[in-house]
């Protein structure tokens, strides 16, 4: 047995460990891999995705199919960690397709709706 004296946040420990020989030294465990991110399904042609930054719920929706937008207009508002966040259109366009529906929760990266 080795003893050791350690510090830890200005606390001091000591410490004892033992060494075992003759024996294989155990691998350490790999990490788990981190899941991947949702794919998000692909876009119309042409067509650009706007996503979810982080999950949340959709408090409300501002815009539907078919309607017309400008960059940096205010597509919906997602309510994470108690905070609105405004989610912004990218480029002027017109709204292909309306994924999120108000009160829906979604995670990070789920489409929310395409512009073409």
């Amino acid at each position: 047995m080795k003893k050791y004296r350690v510090t830890v946040n200005g606390t001091v420990y000591e410490i004892e460990l033992e060494e075992l020989t003759g024996a294989a030294p155990a691998a350490p465990a790999a990490p788990a891999a981190p899941a991947a991110p949702p794919v998000p399904p692909p876009a119309p042609a042409g067509g650009e995705q706007v996503t979810a930054p982080m999950p949340g719920t959709i408090l409300s929706v501002n815009v539907a199919a078919g309607d017309a937008v400008k960059r940096g207009q205010v597509l919906m508002i997602l309510e994470a960690m108690k905070m609105e966040n405004e989610i912004m259109c990218p480029r002027d366009g017109r709204v292909v397709s309306v994924s999120a529906a108000k009160g829906a929760s979604v995670e990070s990266g789920t489409v929310l709706c395409v512009i073409q």
